[in-house]
């Protein structure tokens, strides 16, 4: 009976899904063959493993924006991905596109970030390419992308031995600072992969702002923001029905211009007025990115824990802490105990 029920699922997403969409029964697999579950299926074997891993645990001790904000409302790389898999699986079901794999690929997307978010992830770039000049000849990586990590830590540091589909969603979802564009909705892997591109920008525009409003970094918004909604869940909203209207039977996921302009001088704003100027405003974050280049610069030089070797192993544990257990470790490393 329970092997009927994966049967029975696939055998409806094949019967409901949009043709464009990416059934289960169609996966080409997995790294390593393996027997199929009897009640779920791939993609949502998939989503499981991601939820139930350490790496996934860890983000929720990880800063998304505002490192250590005084207050519990301030979102995490956690809820970040939480938020991400909302707004896709909202996008997904509309589109009838498969909402397991979105949600596999949603929740997996950030587990290769860096404590201290993204100021964390430059100072480990940074670090590594330091590094890299003095010993030209070392073995290891020569730059840090979260988008990479994230694969390592699942594909490798996990070992989750997840489908093809959710791999290549998960290495394709970055944009960093550059414009939204029609060619980020066109499905270079999945068109569920597409949807949580676009839903990344979509979560992260809109709760970075709201975040940085509690904040008090700004005060006020321009007027065009308002004219998206004028709270964050009527901003969500304009943005999510927009895409869905404009992506219904296409094979590519698509929203008007005007939308699209409007959310990357959104991106703009917050990059000028945000994720520019907090470093300026609060001098924690440099001291936070020193904090991960010494940590980095002590391990490669001085020795890993077991389980970790060389230049890889220095990244692999440096990008796997959570703020809190940086913290620590720089002041085991740094204070005298008597002190701490």
């Amino acid at each position: 009976m329970s092997q009927r029920i994966r049967e029975l699922t696939e055998q409806r997403e094949l019967e409901y899904l949009s043709p464009y969409a990416t059934r289960a029964a169609e996966s080409t697999g997995r790294p390593r063959i393996e027997d199929p579950d009897p009640i779920r299926t791939c993609f949502q074997r998939d989503r499981d493993r991601i939820l139930h891993s350490k790496a996934f645990r860890r983000l929720k001790h990880k800063t998304q924006v505002f490192i250590d904000p005084f207050g519990d409302h301030y979102r995490t790389r956690l809820t970040h991905s939480l938020e991400v898999a909302q707004i896709s699986r909202t996008i997904g079901r509309a589109l009838r596109l498969n909402e397991d794999l979105i949600e596999a690929i949603a929740l997996g997307h950030d587990v290769g970030h860096t404590p201290f978010g993204h100021a964390g992830e430059s100072a480990l770039d940074d670090a590594i390419k330091t590094y890299r000049i003095a010993h030209p000849d070392a073995d290891g990586p020569t730059h840090f992308n979260h988008s990479e990590q994230s694969l390592r830590v699942l594909h490798v540091m996990e070992d989750l031995n997840l489908t093809n589909e959710t791999f290549a969603g998960v290495g394709g979802h970055s944009k960093g600072r550059k414009d939204l564009t029609a060619h980020d909705g066109e499905p270079t892997s999945t068109l569920e992969a597409a949807v949580v591109r676009i839903s990344d920008r979509i979560a992260y525009v809109n709760h970075d702002l709201d975040d940085a409003l509690r904040a008090q970094i700004i005060r006020s918004v321009p007027s065009y923001i308002h004219e998206i909604g004028v709270t964050h869940g009527k901003r969500v909203e304009a943005m999510v029905l927009d895409v869905i209207d404009h992506s219904e039977n296409q094979p590519a996921i698509k929203m008007s211009d005007d939308l699209m302009r409007r959310m990357n001088d959104l991106k703009e704003w917050l990059f000028e007025n945000v994720y520019l100027l907090y470093p300026v405003l609060y001098p924690d974050v440099p001291k936070a990115k020193t904090l991960v280049s010494e940590l980095f610069a002590s391990l490669v030089q001085e020795g890993l824990p077991e389980g970790y070797e060389g230049l890889q192993g220095a990244v692999d544990y440096v990008a796997g802490m959570t703020d809190r257990f940086a913290i620590e470790a720089y002041s085991k490393l740094k204070i005298p105990s008597i002190w701490r």
